[in-house]
């Protein structure tokens, strides 16, 4: 089972979905500005070794990449070791950000997806 169909099991990750705000906005500026917004906010809020607000960095609306951050258990390092088995002692990786940005924006993907159909 691979890790979207893993987060579809579960009732707390399975509950979030893009709003209808959060596609206009993927359609304003585009998947690639999102992406850039996902490395912008993994970096700056995820992967530095240590993280006084750790639990509680990722706001729950206000930005897609938010909302796949809890959709896709990578919102704060607890869930990250958990969920994706990466251990929260240390600063991330540049490869440990290019798999939780491509996680993020699979799941961005997907939901933009279903809003089209």
């Amino acid at each position: 089972m691979n890790i979207l169909e893993r987060f579809s099991k579960s009732k707390f990750r399975s509950s979030f979905h893009l709003k209808k705000q959060d596609i206009e906005y993927v359609d304003k500026v585009g998947i690639e500005k999102i992406k850039s917004h996902a490395y912008d906010f993994i970096t700056k809020r995820l992967a530095p070794e240590i993280l006084e607000n750790d639990g509680h960095q990722t706001p729950f609306k206000g930005h897609p990449v938010f909302i796949a951050e809890h959709a896709t258990a990578t919102c704060c390092r607890g869930c990250l070791e958990k969920w994706h088995k990466i251990d929260k002692n240390h600063e991330l990786t540049s490869k440990e950000i290019e798999y939780i940005v491509n996680i993020i924006m699979k799941w961005i993907e997907k939901e933009y997806g279903k809003s089209k159909m």
